[in-house]
């Protein structure tokens, strides 16, 4: 009704308590404009001031004394009370809508001057990826998501509790009054949907990235591609799998030689790790699956991971590492030039392939037995 014939809702209501009270109907219409002057009628210029208030902030005019206190309504209209103004906090909020003003928060799209090659990366990964899947190799996507503090800590996000009893949590998340420092390690399998989390406690090193794609490998990868002859990567351009580790190449090569498969990388430009697919297909449900929860322990981190599911049919499989990943490790130029490292044409640094090698530092030529 409110929206059919114009009146407020309280309007509509109170005509409603009327006709159940037995009210006769009246002849008596109130004329039009009888009701209260707006305000912008009444009060000239107001919504020229509190545009100009406004809009000195959007601006960032450094001479503005509002700069940094007319971010709400209520600063805002107590900026206007001050000037003379006769107006109310609901009041200043239409008028900001009739402004083409409305509430929003800070959004992350700016990335920087980017590499003249960015777009022509992304269609060299599409394409390696289409290709591999296509011929039921195994891609992977993976990266190490934010590291937690393990205990009781707050977590960000609401879930539901008894009325007048949330959880409760430490005043401040300091480091020492943690048990440690949780480092999920996350291996996304595109063909299948799939995903391994290995929840680390030691450091992020080149070293426990490769460990993380073994246990990924002899867990779920071995099972899924018996017939597998290479492994494609895709990976952030730094961190633990960086394309400029020495450590990272070195490793790789080692779970190459375990292997018997050809180990093809591809790195996202630096600066555009969100678009890589194990952040918005694994990553962001994790996160979401354990919003409001404290994460006590390293065990209930492993769970609330290992109980991920989303409506595509995601599963996903945690286990905790408890191996020591010193930092540190000096990989010498004797060993890199030991490395069946293989560049691509196109942007050798961001593409490269590892194959593996015999003992006498021959390429290995896989077959079924050996991959079995």
């Amino acid at each position: 009704m409110s929206s059919a014939t114009g009146l407020s809702r309280p309007t509509v209501r109170a005509g409603r308590l009327e006709i159940e009270s037995g009210v006769a109907p009246d002849a008596r219409i109130r004329r039009a404009g009888a009701a209260r002057a707006r305000l912008d009628a009444s009060q000239p210029g107001l919504k020229a001031a509190l545009d100009a208030l406004v809009d000195a902030l959007t601006r960032g005019d450094p001479q503005s004394a509002l700069r940094w206190t007319c971010n709400s309504g209520a600063q805002l209209t107590a900026a206007l009370v001050k000037a003379g103004w006769r107006v109310s906090s609901t009041s200043v909020g239409r008028l900001l809508h009739e402004l083409g003003y409305s509430l929003q928060s800070m959004r992350k799209t700016r990335e920087g001057d980017s590499h003249p090659r960015r777009n022509a990366q992304f269609e060299h990964i599409n394409a390696r990826a289409e290709d591999c899947l296509q011929r039921n190799q195994p891609v992977i996507s993976l990266d190490t998501k934010k590291k937690e503090l393990v205990g009781e800590f707050k977590n960000a996000g609401r879930e539901w509790q008894p009325k007048g009893s949330p959880e409760a949590a430490l005043e401040h998340d300091f480091p020492q009054d943690a048990e440690g420092k949780a480092i999920p390690y996350g291996i996304y399998d595109m063909g299948r949907n799939e995903a391994w989390v290995n929840v680390g406690r030691d450091h992020d090193t080149p070293a426990f990235a490769v460990a993380s794609i073994r246990r990924w490998w002899q867990a779920m990868g071995r099972r899924a591609y018996p017939d597998a002859e290479e492994l494609l990567i895709t990976a952030d351009a730094g961190g633990s799998n960086g394309y400029r580790s020495r450590s990272w190449k070195h490793e790789l090569q080692k779970f190459a030689d375990e292997t018997g498969l050809k180990i093809r990388v591809s790195h996202f430009p630096p600066g555009t790790g969100k678009r890589n697919k194990i952040e918005h297909r694994l990553f962001c449900h994790i996160t979401r699956n354990w919003r409001g929860k404290a994460l006590c322990t390293f065990e209930s981190i492993v769970d609330w991971i290992g109980n991920t599911r989303t409506e595509a049919e995601l599963r996903a499989k945690a286990r905790l590492d408890k191996r020591a990943y010193p930092t540190g490790a000096v990989v010498s130029r004797k060993e890199i030039n030991a490395l069946s490292l293989h560049r691509n044409e196109f942007q050798g640094d961001w593409n490269d392939s590892l194959h593996p090698r015999m003992p006498d530092g021959k390429t290995f030529k896989p077959s079924r037995k050996s991959k079995k």
